[in-house]
């Protein structure tokens, strides 16, 4: 290449330079317009100053180009290339430029120029914010970082940060330049490495540079001081080993007058407190100092600065607050030396500005997180409300959100912005909505249950839908908690039956069905309220559930006792109740759970002696036509009634009224389950239906019973085992009237949920349509299984037990034991009460649940199943007690048996 210019009369211009060098790039001469051309670009350096540049033209040997051109040149070209990909209208079309600029950038890394370099990075880091791959530039980043250039570092160590991470073997390769540029003359270009290393940093580069970085933290550089406190941060993060070296240190830091630095210094030392409450005891000394530099602040002078909207340093007050917080969690005596300057931050900070009320929420955090006195609390809690006022929607939200954790420390400080917080309820924000509304199921007590219930129920009626079904559920759990009596318990259901009876939870209407059932002195009222009701309003699903189960379970009060209005008593007959159900049953908004629910009531209707033959015949008509549905569960349910309906006597003691099911709290766990009314229940815990058919759980804890029948059961089990007996027992409340299905639960009703096994179905017919009656789907008919073998373990006064064994080898030591009862003459038996109990050193586990209901005039067969757990390869021993009156006579008796097979239970 030859170059044309005078080096005489340039070197005479440019006395005392002491370097200068070439730079050969492209270029476009003046004279030759649009030709590239190769330019000699002189510089000349001094001082690390450019003095003087020319670009000299190869073909016109014109010097009319300077370096300034050159940049400009370059510039523009950058800016081309931005301008050409936004004006690009498809995703292909910036794709095949994007590519065919890549494909310019990698050919002129192969040139080694550095001047083109710097721009081809800037370009391809352009390219890589736009989400485009620049991978490729990595190796030339750390070219331009060893340029002695400080722009080329600067661009250069941007690049790194941007494409390389901790995990890359590329990685390693900085090192070495990281460690250069930390003890390198130009502190900003040791800010450039340290802010390099906080950012990518590995654990094997930070074991590497730790001794450099320990050193640049006592730097008498305030900035170097600050960068190398953050770098510290990432080391300790990395490598916690590295901890200690930083201790002694990082309290230095906290001495500085540098704001910079002691922001840098306060974050270090919430990073190493955080880390292990033995880092956290050293620091504890440390807390007169940042109480001097918190007072210092907030009694400073105005400082332009570090002032934010009038407050000093927002930012430092708001670290420190921090690090109180931690130092005085746990610690009394530390919290005492923090209450003072703590309620001056509290008082004297402006809240009427966004910056004041970050200081006051971090301070409120403060006080509520250390053990501060209870007024300092209230006052944390009475700025929370304040908050509640303000008009940003951030403040609410964090007012809202933090009141949800400390309303459980002082509920009543907290009761006293109660009118505020519903006045929440109404904001157009849905996420306020939603944070009012948790906070107000919190606030509800004793005392305003009224008040707030009425509130919800207000809301309920405009809320959202995604609100209703978690609303339902907690004003149905907070009127069973704390309703001051059962009639307006009852009333509270009902109004959220009416406005959201689509977003019931089952678990909650099963508890309103168990309340109903037992409190006989509302039976006519809620009936009444539900049949009318249901007459305006078939629409909501829950609603429509529990006004057909009322009416066909107590339909025989209605028509005795009339509708319950607001002034008089309407009479109505038994063809208005059927005539309400056939209409629901005709319903467009019914479903089929409805329809099942209505074909049972109306079955059990016919089953009340308050029901004319007229009636009766028409019920029966309505069955037989639905015997023909094409839903497979209707018709299989209209047959089974129909077939049940035949049997004459047994069919009335089959439909005479449920016992009341077992009382007891709903469960917040398995309310919490987003399953509505009349959904798959697919989980193995199912706990309620709507008859009562219940598995016992240990979270399902029942009412306190009485003493007086704890003690008759514990005394029953006495005389069987002939001692005292360990095993308690949950009988059923002193207002249950006593039954045999009763009497059978409460012995086995103290059994372990873990040991429970479900009740295998029975294989007495009756079995079948007894569980149509509960409202669940029958199960599709399986092959009948093998004979298993019966034993006879009481045949005497023409009654005959038998129990039929059945073992499984994936659960050896567990057996399954069907009981069946049967009557060897023709008069029928009432009144059987059958108990069994084993010995001492076997885990029990029953769940029982006999065919004939309570208040069954006649049994001639009948079936229960019991699930026992014995040590393995032990005999199965049992002791049974059966009580019965046959033919006028009633009959008792005690039996031990041991007839089954010695090796039962080896699985």
């Amino acid at each position: 290449m030859r170059v044309i210019y005078n080096p005489a009369t340039e070197m005479a211009f440019v006395g005392g330079i002491d370097m200068y060098f070439l730079i050969v790039m492209s270029y476009t001469c003046s004279q030759y317009q649009g030709a590239s051309t190769t330019i000699v670009v002189l510089v000349g350096i001094h001082s690390g100053a450019v003095l003087r540049n020319y670009a000299i033209c190869r073909r016109c040997a014109r010097g009319t180009a300077t370096y300034r051109d050159l940049q400009r040149y370059l510039c523009s070209h950058h800016a081309a290339l931005i301008k050409a990909i936004r004006s690009c209208k498809t995703l292909a079309d910036e794709q095949a430029l994007i590519n065919k600029e890549s494909a310019s950038i990698r050919t002129s890394f192969k040139e080694e120029d550095s001047f083109t370099r710097h721009n081809n990075i800037a370009k391809l880091l352009y390219i890589y914010m736009l989400g485009w791959p620049a991978h490729f530039g990595q190796i030339e980043c750390l070219k331009l970082v060893a340029s002695p250039r400080f722009s080329d570092k600067r661009l250069g160590y941007l690049g790194i940060m941007l494409l390389l991470d901790e995990n890359q073997d590329v990685l390693t390769l900085v090192t070495n330049s990281l460690k250069n540029d930390m003890n390198h003359s130009n502190m900003y270009a040791v800010g450039l490495a340290l802010c390099t290393f906080a950012n990518i940093a590995s654990e094997e580069m930070s074991r590497d540079l730790s001794h450099e970085i320990e050193k640049l933290i006592g730097s008498s550089n305030t900035y170097i001081r600050k960068k190398a406190a953050l770098c510290a941060l990432r080391i300790i993060k990395k490598v916690p080993d590295l901890i200690d070296n930083f201790v002694s240190k990082s309290k230095n830091l906290l001495t500085d007058r540098n704001h910079g630095v002691l922001l840098a210094g306060i974050t270090l030392v919430i990073e190493i407190c955080g880390s292990s409450e033995a880092h956290l005891e050293e620091y504890r000394d440390i807390v007169p100092l940042l109480i001097r530099n918190l007072k210092a602040l907030i009694t400073t002078g105005y400082s332009p600065e570090h002032d934010v909207s009038g407050v000093a340093d927002p930012f430092l007050q708001a670290k420190v607050l921090r690090l109180l917080r931690l130092l005085g969690r746990g610690d009394a005596q530390a919290s005492e030396a923090m209450n003072d300057i703590l309620a001056q931050v509290a008082t004297n900070t402006d809240s009427t500005k966004n910056v004041g009320n970050s200081i006051l929420y971090e301070t409120v955090l403060t006080i509520l997180d250390i053990e501060a006195d209870s007024g300092l609390r209230v006052m944390a809690i009475n700025i929370l409300g304040k908050f509640l006022s303000n008009r940003d929607n951030n403040i609410r939200y964090v007012a809202l959100h933090t009141l949800n954790k400390v309303v459980s420390m002082d509920t009543n400080a907290v009761q006293r912005h109660r009118n505020t917080i519903l006045d929440c309820l109404r904001d157009g924000d849905i996420s306020i909505r939603r944070r009012a509304l948790e906070l107000s199921y919190t606030l509800i007590n004793q005392e305003n249950v009224r008040v707030l219930t009425r509130e919800l129920l207000a809301f309920l009626e405009v809320a959202d839908t995604e609100f209703k079904l978690p609303m339902t559920t907690q004003i149905c759990l907070a009127a069973e908690r704390y309703a001051p009596n059962k009639r307006w318990h009852i009333d509270t259901v009902l109004r959220v039956l009416k406005l959201a009876g689509n977003y019931v939870r089952e678990e909650i209407l099963s508890a309103f069905i168990r309340l109903v059932a037992h409190t006989p002195e509302l039976q006519a009222y809620t009936g009444s309220k539900l049949y009318t009701a249901l007459q305006s309003d078939v629409s909501q699903d829950s609603l429509t559930l529990a006004a057909v189960w009322m009416i066909g379970e107590y339909s025989d009060i209605l028509i005795e006792g009339g509708i319950v209005g607001e002034e008089q008593i309407i009479q109505v007959k038994d063809s208005d109740l059927v005539d309400l159900l056939e209409s629901v049953l005709n319903s467009p908004y019914i479903n089929t759970l409805s329809r099942q629910f209505v074909l049972t009531a109306v079955t059990k209707i016919m089953g009340r002696q308050t029901t004319s033959a007229g009636q009766r015949d028409r019920i029966l008509t309505l069955l037989e036509s639905h015997g023909t549905s094409p839903e497979l569960e209707i018709q299989q349910r209209s047959v089974e009634f129909v077939q049940l309906i035949s049997r004459g006597d047994i069919a009335y003691g089959v439909l005479e009224r449920m016992p009341p099911p077992e009382l007891k709290t709903t469960v917040i766990g398995t309310v919490s389950e987003n399953r509505k009314v009349g959904s798959t229940r697919t989980d193995k815990d199912a706990v309620t239906d709507l008859l009562g058919d219940e598995t016992l759980s240990s979270s399902h804890s029942a009412p306190e019973p009485t003493a007086q029948s704890a003690q008759s059961t514990q005394d029953l089990l006495s005389e069987i085992f002939g001692g005292g007996s360990s095993t308690s027992t949950a009988p059923p409340p002193a207002t249950r009237a006593k039954s045999t299905i009763d009497e059978i639960t409460s012995l086995f009703a103290a059994s372990p949920v873990a040991n429970q096994a479900p009740a295998a179905p029975a294989a007495a017919p009756t079995n079948n349509q007894f569980s149509s009656l509960a409202g669940l789907p029958s199960q599709p008919s399986q092959p009948p299984p093998p004979p298993r073998p019966s034993y006879t373990a009481y045949e005497k006064n023409g009654l005959k037990i038998t129990l039929t064994p059945q073992t499984s080898a994936a659960k050896p030591g567990v057996v399954n034991i069907l009981v069946r009862f049967q009557i060897t003459g023709d008069t029928p038996a009432s009144g059987v009460n059958f108990q069994a109990a084993v010995p001492k050193g076997a885990t029990e586990t029953q769940q029982m649940r006999i065919v004939a209901p309570q208040g069954v005039r006649s049994m001639l067969y009948a079936n229960t199943r019991e699930t026992l757990t014995v040590p393995f390869q032990s005999q199965v021993r049992l002791r049974l007690r059966i009580s019965f009156a046959l033919g006028g006579q009633t009959f008792q008796d005690q039996v031990d048996f041991s007839g089954f097979p010695s090796g039962l239970t080896n699985g």
